[in-house]
């Protein structure tokens, strides 16, 4: 397999230089084909390249897209949050989400538009009162620590808590139309319930550690009212237009191995496995931080896409992970600091570990704030000019 890039002085990036302008900044993309100039048509496909791909089609160049919101880091999501200062009120707005969701898609066209909203945004139906305040994070009120607390978490029912992000998805899609996979997501078990023991983020994980080995049933309890909520919430997100859902279980690699497989392994299963009874031909992906450690595990929950971190070699990732699953990542998201030509090389040689087919090009984690616009627009640019 080779994959080829053509050089970067045979495409070109219009756009405004004043920062005034970046909120509008929008790349063209041309290629030089047998001598002429062709500009790329949008093609409404029958299925999004990235679907494609997760399914081992053949197509010509791995999907690309940046994991998690990639919008945040905009100067059109800054414009946007000084009018709307509350994350909450942001990701609880229907029109606020869609505009949201959209700001990458209508600057870079990535093959994969996901949802704007937080894992955390089920807990408040739920009955678990929690805030996002800034410069702090989020802020659970009253953390559950016996089983008398965990008795008063109700299930999730998203239909009646979050009828937003039903309304969004739909919209979403049609905005869409197609030309790339909209894609929901949500907390693991696990993941959730170090939040909400923690009382918010947690640097050593004490309290659900503590938990964990101290009173184990309680925690099983917990994790059990997360796994058969999110089962739902899923389902809720595909029923309603997103082609695709990614599982965040950030924290789960702060498990050992053998922790792992009781308290987060068991619990993934089951939402695939009730996922794949009503929704056999969704995509599902997971993506844990961190994950070298606990990497062969990571399939056997049935998920369809494992994504990698960047303290992951791909090729090794590839390799341990096996043919059967496909997989998403791992750009270091610090390499968009660099120059063009350091990022092009990177993006050459992840896509080169990855192999041909069954790959998403992604960052290996969250895009970071303060990345450059142009850099972003650099990576799309070398990606979309990739052939297998």
């Amino acid at each position: 397999m080779s994959c080829i890039y053509s050089s970067v002085s045979s495409f070109s990036i219009s756009s405004k230089s004043s920062s005034s302008s970046r909120s509008k900044f929008k790349p063209r993309i041309s290629c030089s084909v047998g001598g002429t100039v062709a500009e790329p048509k949008t093609i409404n496909a029958t299925e999004p390249l990235l679907l494609d791909a997760v399914r081992g089609k053949e197509v010509e160049r791995p999907p690309v897209w940046l994991m998690r919101q990639a919008g945040r880091y905009m100067k059109s999501y800054q414009i946007l949050c000084e009018k709307h200062p509350s994350f909450r009120e942001r990701s609880e707005n229907v029109d606020l989400v869609v505009e949201i969701s959209l700001q990458p898609w209508k600057v870079f066209q990535p093959d994969g538009v996901i949802l704007f909203s937080d894992i955390l945004t089920p807990l408040s139906g739920m009955n678990i009162p929690f805030d996002i305040i800034k410069g702090k994070g989020p802020v659970i009120f009253d953390p559950p620590t016996t089983l008398s607390d965990v008795e008063k978490v109700r299930e999730f029912i998203p239909e009646e808590s979050v009828p937003y992000v039903g309304e969004a998805l739909t919209i979403l899609r049609k905005e869409v139309n197609n030309q790339a996979a909209v894609l929901g997501f949500v907390g693991a078990p696990f993941t959730l319930a170090s939040y909400v023991v923690e009382g918010g983020s947690s640097k050593n994980f004490t309290k659900i550690k503590r938990l964990a080995f101290a009173e184990p049933k309680v925690l099983h309890s917990l994790l059990q009212i997360f796994a058969t909520s999110m089962a739902k919430y899923i389902r809720y997100q595909a029923d309603h237009g997103a082609q695709a859902v990614q599982i965040f279980d950030s924290w789960a690699t702060e498990l050992s191995p053998v922790d792992f497989e009781e308290f987060s392994l068991p619990y993934l299963k089951q939402i695939v496995e009730a996922v794949k009874l009503t929704h056999p031909d969704l995509p599902l992906i997971l993506y844990a931080s961190g994950s070298g450690g606990l990497l062969e595990r990571l399939p056997l929950t049935g998920v369809d896409v494992v994504s990698l971190d960047w303290t992951v070699d791909m090729a090794d990732g590839r390799r341990r992970l096996g043919p059967n699953v496909a997989i998403q990542g791992n750009v270091d998201p610090g390499v968009l600091f660099g120059s063009k030509e350091f990022i092009t090389n990177r993006i050459n040689d992840t896509v080169k570990k990855a192999g041909k087919g069954k790959h998403i090009l992604n960052l290996g984690h969250g895009i970071k704030v303060g990345t450059p616009e142009e850099n972003v627009a650099h990576f799309f640019e070398v990606a979309k000019g990739l052939r297998y």
